[in-house]
């Protein structure tokens, strides 16, 4: 720690629980990175390789943009990235000046923050930053970790550990912030003497499965299609990093698709036993129920099995 530097409640030092546990957690900010206008398709300078722009074409694309706040994100990202934090929290003002009302480019500005302090383990701008972030998105993972770290500071560690075990419980399965999140409860506990070996188990029980998944023959046997495939790895993680409304977009588009491809493949049991659970995971109960009657009507005799499979989903 540098000279006069607080730390946090419970003996952790800054580099334990912010670089340990948030600029891993959160994947060298891919959290902020390209979600601003459906991630603009472009990549992380990190992993783009080359090609990827530099920062000044970044820059001489952001200033030749005064309206529109992707640009200024994807400058404040690649100085982010370079560990040029100033430059990053300057740049992210200036999306969010076009764009207030964007909760992930707030809580990006806040780790920014964080990451810039020398001194203060949580500056009250990032926190601010952090609270403006909960407001309009009262699910921003990266607000919710920091929110829960000042808890931490302020020596409640058990709300700290609450708050961080609710939001392991609510990322999407491969979020790529899983297992740093993880590590950080594990070592909050430890270090104040709480179990949670158990309670992170709990959390892990009560995650949602992935929205589709693969196939593996167990319902359809021989009928299961390779066609009929779950995200990979890369579109879960960059599904960890949309926000709500876009993570929903994407999830009823494959919902869309895979009900399309089960009517030219009615025998897929595995596709509609997916389909199924990706009703329910999409809050759709009705839907849920018509695509089980689907299911059984053209499947009559693998009607006892479907059912019990929908019911295991709750579907009633």
């Amino acid at each position: 720690m540098g000279q006069g530097e607080q730390a946090p409640a419970g003996g952790a030092s800054k580099a334990g629980w912010v670089l340990l546990g948030a600029a891993l957690l959160l994947a060298a900010g891919s959290i902020g990175y390209n979600v601003y206008e459906g991630s603009r398709g472009a990549a992380p300078a990190a992993e783009a390789g080359d090609d990827a722009p530099s920062i000044d074409q970044l820059r001489a694309a952001a200033e030749a943009s005064p309206n529109d706040a992707g640009p200024w994100a994807d400058l404040a990202f690649a100085h982010f990235n370079a560990g040029e934090f100033e430059e990053a929290a300057a740049a992210y003002r200036r999306a969010l000046a076009i764009a207030p009302e964007e909760a992930v480019l707030w809580s990006a500005l806040g780790e920014t923050l964080v990451l810039s302090s020398e001194r203060d383990p949580l500056p009250a701008d990032a926190l601010a930053a952090f609270e403006k972030a909960i407001a309009l998105d009262p699910q921003d993972p990266r607000a919710r970790y920091f929110l829960a770290a000042k808890m931490d500071i302020d020596k409640d560690h058990e709300g700290a550990l609450a708050a961080w075990l609710d939001l392991l419980a609510d990322s999407p399965q491969g979020a790529p912030w899983e297992a740093d999140l993880v590590r950080t409860i594990e070592q909050v506990g430890q270090m104040n003497d709480i179990a949670v070996t158990q309670r992170i188990a709990a959390a892990q029980a009560r995650r949602k499965p992935a929205l589709l998944a693969p196939g593996s023959g167990s319902v359809a046997g021989n009928a299961a299609s390779p066609d009929v495939r779950g995200p990979s790895a890369a579109e879960v993680a960059a599904a960890g990093s949309m926000k709500p409304s876009e993570q929903r977009q994407m999830a009823e588009g494959m919902v869309a698709q895979l009900e399309a491809r089960l009517q030219q493949e009615p025998k897929n049991l595995d596709g509609w036993v997916m389909l199924i659970r990706s009703r329910m995971t999409l809050g759709e109960p009705a839907k849920a129920r018509a695509a089980l009657e689907a299911a059984v009507k053209a499947n009559p005799a693998a009607a006892k099995e479907l059912r019990a499979q929908a019911k295991a989903l709750g579907v009633t």
